[in-house]
């Protein structure tokens, strides 16, 4: 619990509330709407919560800029609905969109399956202001989407959780409403076909609205709960967007590429009811997750698409080793895949097995050239895990920047960065079969 919980109306009353906390040495926790998995918004050390729920306003649309400036409070869902009457819409759709704030997806730069061909939040921001620790207002970036003046603050911010400075109003990027939708199901003999599929797929001049990957036990949970998915080892499901005229050849050549060896079955669905019903099993696999075990722990971890065979063969056997059962899927045309290690929360031996196979699979991942996080953040739950993603200069580099933006630490404190003190791994060992980050198939690498 925090010691208060402020919830400003206005950009005056952040940057209050910043100096009084500054001057008393009082830590603050930025809070949006509360969606977030790594506990970013959690006030581990007490002070003031600042919760953004009441500068919830869109404050203009610039249709002809192709742009809006909207509090941070605002959520994803009720901005969307703002900008449907403009044919517009803001790209970012992480599965909380309806309920998440903008704020929240800017401070963890939130992606989404759309992230694939629209990018995340980080690539759909043009400006923000911000109050940063020392209860300075700044501003960063404007209506346009070209600039090279001076250093890209606004970027930098995004995806800082909080740590840096507090965003009090954004710029964001929009695009066009598509006209046109229509998708794919597409199956493979097993996560090796379909990995290679994926990269053939994003090697095309069409890039794919979305390309979600589904390994065997994912689409073995799905069948189990009445979909009527066909048996497989590994799937991918595809949708492209446009107008009506360019569609049908957009999904012509997304097809094509994910023809090839290992494919089992290929079908299209181009109306509404029917890409409903081929998006219904990648909807209902969260919640059919809960039937396999009450808990879960979710990773968002990215590997090179070329990757991602290894990332799945190597969970598999984890999920052997720890006798706990491990799910993968995610959104394959960035790599950025879920890892869910599902155990009895009740149990307390498998939630042993299950908290201590979480360093393995971030091992791997690093192993495999990958990274922590791909839309979820760092916050508390992985800042321990920095450490061996980066060396000493470079998170020393991260440092220096937090106390340029908050001298005395009191954003989110405790929060993305490790302490100093702890060791990096390219200190630890320049030895690449360190048995902290060998890759334990054998196959060490980076």
């Amino acid at each position: 619990m925090p010691a208060a919980v402020a919830l400003p109306r206005t950009q005056e009353d952040v940057v209050a509330i910043v100096r009084a906390c500054r001057e008393h040495r009082v830590p603050i926790v930025a809070r949006g709407a509360g969606t977030g998995t790594t506990g970013a918004a959690v006030p581990t050390q007490g002070g003031v919560v600042v919760s953004f729920a009441r500068m919830n306003r869109v404050v203009e649309v610039r249709a002809a800029d192709r742009c809006v400036v909207v509090q941070p409070g605002v959520l994803n869902g009720d901005l969307q609905h703002a900008l449907a009457p403009h044919g517009l819409f803001w790209p970012p759709d992480p599965s909380s969109a309806e309920t998440c704030s903008v704020g929240g997806n800017l401070a963890t730069n939130a992606g989404g399956p759309r992230a694939v061909k629209y990018g995340t939040a980080r690539d759909n921001v043009l400006g923000l202001v911000a109050v940063t620790g020392t209860g300075e207002l700044i501003r960063c970036g404007g209506a346009y989407t070209k600039d090279a003046t001076g250093y890209d603050l606004t970027h930098l911010i995004v995806g800082s959780e909080g740590t840096l400075a507090l965003i009090v109003e954004a710029t964001l990027k929009l695009a066009p409403r598509p006209h046109a939708q229509a998708g794919l199901r597409v199956l493979y003999r097993d996560a090796a076909t379909a990995a290679a599929a994926v990269s053939r797929i994003m090697a095309r001049p069409t890039t794919p609205t979305m390309l979600e990957f589904m390994d065997g036990s994912a689409i073995a949970l799905i069948r189990r709960n009445g979909s009527d998915v066909p048996e497989a080892g590994a799937m991918l499901l595809v949708e492209a967007d446009g107008d009506d005229d360019t569609l049908p050849y957009a999904l012509q050549a997304l097809a094509d590429a994910a023809e090839g060896d290992g494919m089992i079955a290929l079908d299209v669905a181009q109306d509404g009811t029917a890409r409903d019903r081929l998006w219904a099993a990648r909807r209902a696999l969260s919640p059919a997750l809960r039937t396999i075990k009450p808990g879960k722990i979710n990773e968002d971890v990215v590997v090179p698409v070329s990757r991602i065979p290894d990332l799945v063969a190597a969970m598999e056997t984890l999920a052997s080793d720890v006798d706990l059962p491990i799910v993968v899927f995610g959104h394959a045309g960035n790599g950025n895949l879920h890892v869910n290690i599902m155990y009895d929360d009740g149990d307390a031996a498998e939630t042993a097995r299950a908290h201590a196979a979480l360093p393995k699979v971030f091992a791997q991942v690093l192993a495999l050239g990958g990274t922590l996080s791909g839309e979820h953040g760092i916050g508390l739950s992985k800042r321990d895990f920095m450490a061996e993603a980066f060396n000493a200069a470079t998170l020393n580099a991260m440092r220096a920047i937090k106390l340029a933006l908050d001298t005395d630490g009191i954003l989110n404190p405790g929060k993305v960065l490790p302490p100093p003190s702890s060791l990096c791994r390219s200190d630890v060992s320049r030895d690449r079969t360190s048995s902290a980050f060998v890759d334990h198939q054998g196959t060490g690498n980076g």
